[in-house]
């Protein structure tokens, strides 16, 4: 069973935040799990190979964007919602208004 290690949030920088948001495919993860409480990999609306989706779910986690828990064969994602707007309010918001822009 794979371990996934998430930040302590005081440990992230705000530039590896900006980052983990600068790609699109990530802005589309994000919006999913503002909609859904969990979501599995394969729930997630994008059209990316394995290992990209892999790669992306990865920055947003080392952002400490999203929490990611085993269920027996599957990983189901969460938005950290609550914590990270703790430690960089708004940010959330402002990703949950971009949708609403983008429509």
């Amino acid at each position: 069973m794979k371990i996934y290690q998430h930040p302590d949030l005081s440990d992230v920088a705000l530039p590896a935040v900006m980052q983990a948001l600068s790609d699109p495919c990530r802005i589309s993860i994000v919006h999913a799990l503002l909609k859904h409480e969990e979501l599995a990999c394969n729930e997630l609306p994008v059209e990316v190979a394995k290992a990209t989706l892999t790669h992306h779910m990865a920055v947003l986690r080392e952002a400490g964007l999203i929490y990611t828990r085993v269920d027996g064969a599957k990983c189901l994602n969460s938005l950290r919602s609550e914590e990270f707007d703790k430690q960089f309010p708004g940010i959330i918001s402002l990703v949950e208004q971009s949708a609403v822009v983008a429509s």
